[in-house]
Parts: structure tokens; sequence; C-alpha cells
């Protein structure tokens, strides 16, 4: 960090990223050496065989250019452990070594391309061993110029000749030179254009129409307006992670003030409430998890979900007009049997269409909990991630709501398209004439959650006993006025350290500051932070307390940002804030802070074992507010914590023990 600058242009690498690779590299580079040298002495007068002068000089020139390269590799390392990540001053030759390795390819090139030549001719007749061990070297030779050639690739940044264009804000941009402004505009156009191609290449399998191109053109802008005004490489971001996870969980392990804890008391009117919505949310989450079909089924019963499926897969089924979308074998459909136990009749309409904005859903009559629920797929397709990604705000007028708000672009679209579908098409009414004195619950989990919170709002005013229960549901969903609006009739539930309830464009950027903050200012080198990160995420252990430039300073100079830290902003993003002016008016305009649906749940371990144990996991539930997933956290279980399994243990987990007290 910074990114290194090599052959006139920024590259996706640091000049500290060279000591794992390198060393690695370094132990290989010494082992066939020595290899090559133990031959070449025991065979020393042993080169008398048809193509044995050649054979010897071939060795000899060999162990040369591998001493050469274990030299400059000893000397790339070593200067590449030098400094630390934001004061790379002692690492300012290390350019110079690069060019040099880079150099030493050429003739290791020309001589992997003799050894193939002198193993494929048919003349030589040497000892067998000499022979296998020359093709062992050629081989050995191409694997790592192969390996180094997708390295570069992996490396290379398209935008490595742009970056040295991006202006600070801090220069007056009077644009007396209009070349500069048209310069920055030009430079952002061909981000914008760079991210596109990379998203469409992601995306080549999929039929792409009109709707993909705006959702291209737009997640780009996202993407682009994210990452430009950073000089952060990948592993900056890795070393910076590591750092705020054991941070956190030094700050975690300190002890809270006792109004801070929130008990679960049986005796509360307040927990009273909670059990009754963690026994709904327990049963209504089956719906939301079915929702997924097949792959979660066969996901949760690795071993019996084949067997079980077949046996379904040729009976009768609904007729046509029940179900939209393909549904080969008819595996969705019989696991979402399955999983919610219902029969054919109680569904009243079945969609496994999937486009971008348009996702998967089902309409089925709860006669346990005398509900007709609408139960929306989470993410599983790349159209589903593309409307996850298509973060910018939409307005959404509600007659009585006094503050209209924004909401999440893609997923209202997908809100829009179920609400058509229920509404145009009868679907809501064909249920009700069946079951009128039913209640209409809508239920979601990820992308499915925030869409039925959407969802939800809009049919509200049509049906007013009408709940909601959202699982899992990104942060960035709704402004401050449609969240509290929500309320009423909508419950979220969070696990853990769920990632994708505190996503949000606000929270990225803080994690964003967060990171280059820590980064910027640890006095340790990268790969003494990796290698200890790895350790710690791996095997646990107390957090290292790595020393920093932020201590021993007040709490007043903490909120101006360092020297080092300042360097690492090409440009300052507008929602780059110092730590005392943060505030969600401070957020780009174009993403302003968006928040969780209804009121929340949130479902923590009661005691986190160590990394190895196996041990049953104990959950508690307390009532939550936004303010907690106003920032992401880093844990190994941010992603697992998300996933739909894991929330449906979990509530089953409070549902079973709430169930045993009650008898007790």
């Amino acid at each position: 960090m910074p990114g290194l600058v090599v052959f006139g242009r920024r590259w996706a690498i640091g000049s500290d990223d060279f000591v794992l690779p390198g060393a690695f590299e370094l132990f290989v580079r010494l082992v066939w050496w020595i290899g090559i040298l133990v031959l070449y002495t025991v065979h020393k007068g042993q080169f008398n065989c048809p193509g044995g002068g050649l054979l010897r000089s071939y060795l000899l020139v060999l162990l040369i250019l591998l001493a050469s390269i274990i030299c400059v590799i000893s000397a790339l390392v070593y200067i590449s452990m030098q400094g630390t990540i934001s004061n790379p001053g002692p690492r300012k030759s290390l350019p110079k070594l690069l060019y040099t390795r880079l150099l030493l390819y050429f003739p290791e090139f020309i001589w992997a391309i003799v050894g193939a030549v002198w193993v494929s001719d048919s003349s030589v007749h040497c000892e067998k061993t000499v022979i296998n061990v020359i093709i062992v070297t050629v081989i050995a030779s191409w694997v790592i110029i192969i390996f180094t050639v997708i390295g570069i690739v992996i490396v290379f940044d398209p935008l490595g000749g742009k970056k040295t264009f991006y202006l600070p804000t801090s220069v007056n941009r009077n644009l007396e030179s209009s070349q500069s402004g048209q310069l920055l505009y030009n430079v952002k156009n061909t981000a914008t254009r760079v991210w596109e191609k990379r998203i469409r290449l992601l995306c080549c399998c999929i039929v792409q129409d009109d709707d993909h191109r705006v959702a291209f053109t737009s997640i780009a802008e996202l993407f682009r307006t994210y990452f430009s005004d950073t000089d952060l490489v990948p592993s900056d971001i890795a070393a910076g992670l590591t750092l705020l996870h054991q941070e956190q969980d030094k700050m975690e392990s300190c002890p809270k003030d006792p109004e801070e804890v929130l008990c679960h008391s049986p005796s509360s009117l307040v927990t009273d409430d909670l059990d009754v919505e963690l026994e709904n949310a327990a049963h209504y989450m089956l719906f939301a998890a079915a929702a997924y079909g097949w792959p979660y089924y066969i996901y949760t019963n690795p071993f019996t979900a084949l067997c079980k499926l077949s046996g379904d897969c040729c009976r009768n089924r609904p007729t046509d007009s029940d179900i939209t979308g393909s549904d080969r074998h008819n595996f969705h459909f019989g696991s979402i049997l399955k999983m919610t136990g219902l029969q054919y009749r109680d569904f009243i309409h079945i969609s496994f269409h999937n486009k971008i904005y348009e996702i998967p859903f089902f309409v089925a009559l709860d006669h346990k909990k005398e509900a007709i629920v609408v139960a929306v797929r989470g993410t599983l397709s790349f159209e589903d991630v593309l409307t996850d990604l298509s973060a910018d705000c939409e307005d959404l007028t509600l007659e009585d709501v006094l503050e209209n708000g924004f909401v999440h672009k893609g997923i209202t679209q997908a809100a829009n398209y179920i609400y058509r579908k229920l509404i145009n098409d009868g679907i809501l009414n064909q249920a009700f004439t069946i079951a009128p004195e039913y209640k209409l619950v809508i239920v979601g989990h990820s992308l499915g959650g925030g869409t039925a919170s959407v969802l939800a709002i809009m049919l509200r005013n049509s049906f007013p006993t009408l709940r909601c229960y959202a699982f899992s549901p990104p942060g960035g969903l709704l402004s401050k006025s449609l969240a509290d609006h929500t309320k009423h009739f909508i419950v979220s539930v969070i696990v853990g350290k769920d990632l994708v309830a505190r996503l949000s464009m606000p929270n990225m950027e803080d994690l964003k500051r967060r990171i280059v903050r820590i980064v910027a200012n640890c006095n340790r080198p990268k790969y003494q932070i990796l290698l200890r990160g790895c350790w710690y995420e791996v095997f646990g252990g107390d957090p290292d307390n790595f020393p920093t430039e932020l201590d021993g300073r007040n709490q007043s100079a903490l909120t101006q940002p360092l020297l080092a830290e300042e360097s690492l902003m090409v440009h300052r993003s507008p929602s780059y804030n110092t730590l005392e002016d943060e505030s969600h008016l401070n957020s780009p305009p174009q993403y302003p802070r968006l928040y969780l649906p209804g009121r929340i749940i949130h479902i923590v371990e009661e005691s986190s074992c160590s990394r190895l144990c196996s041990s049953d996991i104990k959950y508690t539930a307390r009532w939550s507010n936004q303010t907690v997933f106003s920032s992401i956290l880093i844990s190994p279980k941010m992603v697992t914590d998300h996933m739909p399994d894991v929330v449906l243990k979990a509530l089953n987990s409070l549902s079973q023990e709430h169930g045993s007290c009650i008898s007790c």
C-alpha cells in the first residue's frame, strides 16, 4: 500500500505483498537447486552418453540461473518485509528488484524450451534417473512461468494508468482548467465501463435484455463510486478486516454497563410478546426456507433428499394454471411440500419464474395458523444478485404516511412484480374466496425478506390485519419514516452478526473508513498481521494487541484523519467523514441512510464456544433497535449467521426452549 507502480501504471498489489508468495517460491527454488546440485555432483563423470555434453551444459547453466533467481527472490522478500503498510519508504528499491526478477524469466523460459527439446530428443540415451529429473525440472519451469502469467493477469488493474489522475477534493476545481474537469469525467466514465464489463462477464450465462443493461450500468456506477476514492489493494482489505475483527473482539470482552444488557425475563410483558412472536417466526420461517425449493432441501438433507424427491417426481401435480415457471421433475414443488407439510390442495399459486426484478414466490393456505401465506424466495441466482445490487433509491408514496421516504430500488421493483401478480391476476381474491376468515401473512428470507416487507407496505391499506415476518432482510431497505411506519405490522428476525442485515451504502462507507484508519496506522508489517490473523481465525486465542499510531492520542485528536490515512484517499468520498461528523445527512444523496423494517428480534449465541468446539449452541433473543445494526461487524460467522438453515435452527431452539419452560 499504496498500489505498486511499475511499468508506468498502478497494479492491484502492494510492495509488501511479496513476502508470502516469495517465501514459498524461495523454498521451491532452494529445494530445486539442491536437487540439481546433488544430481550434477553424483553424475559428474557420467556425461559420456549420447546427448550428455548438452546435458552437462544444461545443468551448469540451470544451477547458475537458479542461484541468480534465489538471490533476487531473497532480496525481494527481505525488502518486502521492511516498513509498515502505510510506510512504503523502506521498500522504494523493490521495483528495481522486480524488474530484475522479471528479466530472469526470459533465460528461464529459453532454458525450459532447451530442456523440453533435450528430453524429447530420441537420440538421447542417458541414465533413466537423469532423464526423469530433467523432465521434472522442465515441468516445474513451465508451471512457475504459467502461474506467474496468471498472477500478472490477476493483479492487472485496467484503471492502473488512470488512478493518478484523480483530483483531491481539497484542490480548487475552478476549471480554469476545463481540461482537468474533462479528464476527471473521462476517468470516471472509464472506471464505470470497466466495472460494467466485469459484471457482464460474470453474468455471461444469462439472457440479457434492457432491464439487465440498466442494472449493469447502475451497479457499475455503485462499485465505481465505492472503490475509486481509496488506494487500497486486496491484501490491505484482508489485513484491515482481521485487525478490525480482533479489535472488535477485545471491545466485546470488556464488561458492559448493566443498562446495555437486556434480560429475557418470563414475567415481562415485553418478553411475553417476544415469546409469541418467536413461536410465530419459527413457524413461518419454514415457509420462507421452503421457497428456496430443492437446492435448500438437498443442502439440509444431503443423504436422503434425492431419494425422497425421486418418489414424488412422477406424482400428479396441480394444474398448469397454478404453477408458472420451470420445475423440471417436480423437484421444486416436491421440496416445498416436504418442508411445509402441506397438501397439494393447500397451494393457491406457485411461481418459479425468475428474472431480474422478478423473483419466485408461492401462495398457500396455512390451516394451523389460519393464514394465507405469501412466501417470497431469497437470493439464489445471478438475476437475484443483480436485483440485490440495484441499490439506488426510489420514492415510495403512501396515503397514510406523513413523510413518504426512500426504498431500495431493486427490491421495490421485485415487490411491484409480485403485487401485480397478486392483485391484477386475482390470486389473493381466489385465496380469500376459499378461506375468507383467514389473515394474510407475508414471509421471506434475505432478498425475500426485503421484498416481503415492501410488499406488505403496499398491501397494508387493502389488508389492515396483514402481518409480515422478514428473516435476515437487507439493512439498506427503508428510510426512517417508512421503517417507523412498519413497526405495527412487520417483525424482522436477525441472527448474530449477520452481514446482510447490516449491509447498506453508509455502513459500507463506514467500514471502508475503519479499514483505512486501522490499516494506515498499524505499526506492524502486513505479513505479520495476515499470519497472526489466519491463526486467530482458525484456532482462536487472545486478540493480538497490535500497536498503532492511534495509541496515546486523545479523543479530540482522533476525530481528525492522520497523515497516513489521508495518503490512502485518492480523493475524498462524499461519505468519507470524520468520526465527529458522521450522520445520515452526510451520506451521498444517491445512497441515503436506509434501515431495517419493523420491530427487530435479535437472536445471539448465549455463550460462544471455541472454533473447534462441536457442542450444541444455545441462543437468546431480545427486542433490538436500529442503532445495533448501524455498523458492520467482522466475524467468521458474519456470512453463516445469514443462512436460512442457521436462522431456522436458532428459532426452533428458542421455540423448543420456551415450550419446555411452559410444560415445566
